[in-house]
Order: C-alpha cells, then structure tokens, then sequence
C-alpha cells in the first residue's frame, strides 16, 4: 500500500511516500517559495541499489497546482512511480478541525466544506491546507483521499478543561475555547511510550513534551488528551522560538495605550518576535546552548526561562493526571537538547522524577530512557513521525483494521 501525505502550507508543500507494508519512505521532499520568481525545490528518493539521492532544482513554481505537477514528475522522472493513480491513498495534514472532526476522515464536499467554515480559527493555515487538498482531487480524483487534524486528538479534553472564563455565549457563538496543537505528534508518541513500557495504550499516564520551533505539553490520561498547552490557536502555553507561549492578556491593552502599536502590530510582536528569539535574539536551540555555554547572558536567561516554563507544565499535568507512568520528550528540541531534558527535570526528584546523566548525554538512536533505576516515573526520549502516522490514519480509512507493525 502506497501512501502520500501532503503539507501545504501557504508558500511550500512537503511531501512524503510511504510503502506500508514494508514502512519504507520511497521519496519525499519540499517544494518552497512557492509564487515567487524562484522557488526552490528539494527531492529525495531511493536509487537502484537502494542509494539515497537527492535532487535539487531552483525554477518558478506558479502556484500550488504547478508545485504537485512538479512532485508528480519527479517521482515519474526518477522512477519511483509512474502518476498519482499509482498511489492508494493521500493523507493530508489539516490544522485546524474544530469541535467537527473528532477522527481522521475521507475527504469529501461537505468536508472541505467544513474545513471551510473552519478557516476563521486558523487563517493562516486552514485557506493552505484546502488548497493542497483540491488540487490534489483535481489531479487525483479516483484516490481516496483523507484529512488528519492536527487538533483532533484533543477533543477528548473536557468541557472544563477546555473551556476559558470568559462569557459562556462567546463559545456558543464565536467557538472561543481551547483546542491544542500537535495531536497527531502528541498521539504518535504516546502509543510509541505505551509499547516501550509493554503497556497498552488504554492503560497509562504519559505527559508529553513536544519541544521544537513550536512547543506543546499534553497530559494524556488512559491514553486520552485530557489537557495542553496551546489554546484557540498554538499561540498560549509554552515559551517557544518565536511565541509568547502564557501571557498576561492585559499586557496587550498596556502596549495598545502606551505605544502606537494596532492591533496587527501586537499579533506580529506575540508570535514572530517573542519568545527565545525576543528574549536573546535566537530561536535556535542549538545555538542558544552553545552561546550559554560560552557565557552569553541572554542565551542563558532564555534557556532558563524555557526549561523553568516546561517544569510548571510537568507539575501541573501530574497534579491534574494524579501521578503519570512516563514522561515524553519529543521534537527537534526534545530529542537533540540534553541540557534542556537536564534543566525541565531538575529539582523534580520528590515527584519521582530522576535522570540519569551518563544516557541523557548520551541516549543513542531510536526510543531512550533516560531514567535512573530509582525514578518511580519513566522518563524516555521519543522521535516523533508525524507523516508516518498521518500515513498510517490514511491507511486505517482506506482498509479498516489496517495496522503498522512500528506501532
């Protein structure tokens, strides 16, 4: 079974394909700048003889129509398949589903229509993530089809963890509540925890940390969301590279009276200029622990408040969990930063949280536990695959009972 998952995102559209049977990635890639002179295209896929190649073309790429068309001829052109009715299905990432999609779901009108509807919540990315799905119907319109919600995995949470106290008709009419990021990450790796402690899913409490540009926490309990970080939008919560993350929201009617900032201004402030970047001029992981290292005030202060920010989440996610099994690190940051895993745990041990320095410095490839022997809560290191599980839910649409052996 062949699978491809598309990212569309308002100038770029990543891709992946899958062979499920045996979870091989037979090509992906990244097409950028798409609608400008000169867009930038990278491809990688799997010679004769099994040699990674990788293919880099710069040329104008129109529009989103033009940027399939050009993945669909690479893959023709290198061999790995002939068109798009070569696939069996297309898996496509959606942010935003609302309180309408609960599931991965076979795309049809009257869900692009709902997606439609959605687009007021999430306008920088639902308008992209239509896109990549119509055009690939018009291109592809005998292969089934599906939209996996980045925000489905937390409709589990309930009505008064996820509601704010503002006027209840601000939710029965505008939807204002909170809705949670990264589910299908958050999902992915607590199924991935589960196995690794040779539990099922159903039968553990995981906080999961997952730490990168973007940055979200999740108490799963049971194997269910039943809180996280980020809110309405993936703005609240967490520090993160360019975000806020937890903010006083009278800190906006300050600035609004106080400097000649609008409103646009404010959202340009909160989420392109804040967070590590606004408070060290980085929002580079890598680079703010080595210029900590080195002495950088700033880079350390940053990190500080980082780590210092993930730890309130992890106290709180046990309280509301009552106790948690394991403890889930995940994302660029979460999976590469041991002085990060280091200081969100420090100070923790009363809770039953110790690491083991020597397998935090040094965790290897794949799922690590970084735990001492006498840390009551586990404590692992997880890479997330968002595509592969975007694969896999496009695969369970298709063929009911479907199942990865990874999982």
């Amino acid at each position: 079974m062949k699978i491809l998952v598309l990212n569309s995102g308002s100038s770029s559209l990543k891709f992946q394909i899958f062979e499920m049977k045996n979870i091989t990635v037979l090509a992906s890639g990244i097409i950028e700048q798409i609608g400008e002179e000169q867009s930038h295209c990278r491809f990688k896929y799997n010679a004769a003889g099994n040699k990674e190649t990788i293919i880099q073309k710069r040329h104008a790429v129109a529009d989103h129509q033009a940027a399939i068309k050009t993945m669909a001829t690479l893959l023709r052109d290198t061999d790995v398949m002939p068109d798009l009715n070569h696939l069996d299905g297309i898996g496509h990432r959606v942010v935003h589903g609302g309180e309408n999609f609960h599931e991965p779901i076979r795309i049809d009108k009257s869900v692009i229509d709902g997606i439609k509807k959605l687009i007021p919540l999430a306008p920088l990315h639902n308008p992209a993530n239509l896109t990549g799905i119509e055009v690939a119907m018009q291109l592809a319109p005998d292969i089934p089809q599906a939209a996996i919600f980045d925000t489905a995995f937390h409709q589990t949470i309930p009505k008064y963890g996820f509601l704010y106290a503002l006027p209840y008709e601000l939710y029965t009419n505008h939807r204002i509540r909170r809705y949670g990021f990264h589910g299908t990450s958050h999902y992915y790796v607590a199924k991935l925890a589960a196995d690794f402690m040779g539990k099922q899913l159903e039968n553990v409490n995981l906080i999961t940390l997952h730490l990168g540009n973007g940055a979200s926490a999740a108490a799963i309990k049971n194997g269910r969301s039943i809180d996280t970080s980020m809110g309405l939008t993936p703005l609240e919560g967490l520090i993160m590279g360019t975000r806020c993350g937890d903010l006083d929201p009278a800190i906006l009617f300050y600035l609004a009276r106080e400097t000649d900032m609008d409103i646009d201004d404010l959202d340009t402030l909160l989420n392109k200029n804040s967070g590590l970047k606004g408070i060290c001029g980085y929002n580079d992981m890598r680079a703010i622990t080595r210029r900590a290292a080195e002495g950088d005030k700033q880079a350390l202060l940053a990190l500080k408040m980082f780590c210092f920010r993930i730890k309130k989440y992890i106290g709180s996610y046990l309280a509301v969990l009552g106790g948690a099994d394991g403890i889930v690190f995940t994302g660029g940051i979460g999976e590469n930063a041991p002085q990060v895993r280091k200081m969100a745990c420090q100070g923790l041990e009363q809770l039953g949280i110790v690491v083991d320095s020597a397998s935090n410095s040094n965790p290897g490839q794949g799922i690590a536990a970084i735990n001492t022997p006498e840390s009551r809560i586990k404590i692992m290191i997880i890479p997330t695959d968002e595509e592969f599980e975007i694969a896999v839910q496009t695969a369970q649409i298709i063929k009911p009972g479907f199942k990865s052996n990874r999982q």
